[in-house]
């Protein structure tokens, strides 16, 4: 009652602030960017009093507060602050580095790839065969010729089988789970952000090629995509040794310089036209596996409590992206979509670490671990509606929508696979943050 009562009072301030400051976007965006923090920080306390993570509060407060019901974070605020969800994404690629040494990933890269393997190429067949079987009803593919239908059906495929690391580590920071069944997740989540982005380029280019999109004069050549993918382990590779050198012989500041190492990051490798997320990912890796365990560990630190407010306002935002009304228009393709997304990655796991030789318990719930989309899947989904602006927009609205109940559904389905693997701590509160240090661990 407590929290509904602050939550009730947090509303009834803004709503008597807000008509003061109508006309004014800057004042309003930051008025809003506050909102969004106390109410998400409140909603996830709810959540987590309901046995739930508290990524599930986040995106709920933004479903809540967002244009879909009360409409306090408005479009116009959301745009204003997509900056932030820029910053969120760079820190999440970062600290996913960051979290893996190279001895883990030596031990564990057979398996990984064996799941990676099965569990992507059975959901991709999957979720693409129910979309050619439905395709009078689908929207994005009514009245197209079998070539179309192709074409655009192995493009949301593609989409679909993205993961999120960001849920991952949202998770992972919150239980504090450290066993085998989260690392292997983590390094799962990480590695496929790499195929798909691959495979995407590559179905894109399989589109473009049977399926022309009308005015659109630059198609994907595999040089670009060598240079977006190879470019980008060059550059995140050269930023982490230079981060390791600023370990090494200067250890000051680690919290702005966390901040500036994020920024810099994904501008240079916007830049240098290179795919971000892997550009900065390759970063922490190379930063962590240079530096000792004590400096990785007290930039990790440093960039943690960098990203705990940002990363509350990154899930907020993502929920009020997701539009009720798109969901209750299209539920007859959406949950048909995410059983079979869902089952495929069940079945996939299963397969791949059945190959793998992988313990039970990693054998029976890695696959909770995955099921969770967000970022660089509604980035794919959107160079889709620019290349194909009227079937492409159509795709992009379901996807959406898929994407709505796997982001909600996947961190439930993780933290209960954590506890079922035995793997969560006893006591999972997350720190205070006003009692936490000002500054990183001296090193």
């Amino acid at each position: 009652m407590r929290r509904a009562l602050i939550l009730a009072l947090l509303l009834g301030g803004v709503a008597l602030i807000l008509p003061l400051g109508s006309g004014a976007r800057a004042p309003y965006a930051l008025l809003t960017l506050g909102f969004l923090m106390l109410a998400a920080y409140t909603v996830a306390e709810i959540a987590t009093a309901a046995k739930l993570p508290r990524v599930v509060g986040y995106l709920l407060a933004g479903i809540v507060f967002g244009p879909s019901l009360a409409n306090i974070v408005t479009v116009e605020a959301s745009v204003t602050l997509a900056p932030v969800t820029s910053l969120a994404i760079s820190l999440i690629a970062f600290l996913a580095g960051a979290e893996l040494r190279w001895s883990e990933v030596r031990d564990r890269i057979g398996g990984i790839l064996k799941i990676l393997t099965s569990e992507l190429a059975l959901t991709l067949v999957l979720v693409f065969s129910v979309l050619v079987a439905m395709r009078e009803f689908v929207p994005f593919l009514q009245g197209t010729s079998w070539t179309e239908t192709v074409a655009f059906s192995l493009l949301f495929a593609t989409i679909a089988i993205v993961h999120s690391p960001a849920v991952t580590l949202a998770i992972l920071s919150e239980t504090k789970a450290r066993g085998p069944l989260a690392r292997t997740v983590l390094g799962t989540v990480l590695i496929s952000d790499v195929a798909v982005v691959l495979a995407f380029s590559l179905a894109l280019a399989i589109a473009q090629a049977i399926a022309p999109p009308a005015g659109f004069g630059a198609a994907v050549t595999a040089g670009t995509v060598a240079w977006e993918l190879l470019g980008a382990i060059v550059v995140g590779a050269a930023l982490g040794g230079a981060v390791s050198l600023y370990l090494r012989f200067v250890r000051k500041e680690l919290f702005l310089f966390a901040l500036l190492v994020t920024f810099l990051g994904a501008e240079v490798a916007r830049m240098l036209h290179v795919e971000v997320l892997l550009t900065l990912l390759t970063a922490g890796f190379v930063t962590e596996n240079l530096s000792s365990e004590k400096l990785g560990f007290a930039l990790r630190h440093a960039m943690e409590r960098a990203a705990d407010p940002v990363f509350v306002v990154f899930f907020a935002l993502a929920g009020a992206s997701i539009r009720l009304e798109g969901l209750t228009q299209m539920w007859m393709f959406v949950i048909p979509l995410v059983l079979v997304r869902a089952g495929g990655i069940r079945f996939g796991c299963a397969i791949g670490a059945r190959w793998a030789k992988l313990p039970d318990a990693e054998r029976r719930h890695v696959w909770t671990g995955l099921v969770a989309q967000a970022g660089v899947a509604i980035g794919l989904a959107a160079v889709v509606a620019e290349v194909y602006p009227v079937r492409g927009a159509a795709l992009s609205t379901l996807f959406l929508a898929v994407m709505a109940v796997n982001q909600l559904l996947g961190p439930i389905l993780f933290k209960r696979g954590l506890a079922a693997a035995g793997e969560l701590q006893p006591a999972t509160a997350r720190p205070n943050p006003e009692t936490v240090p000002a500054e990183a661990p001296a090193t």
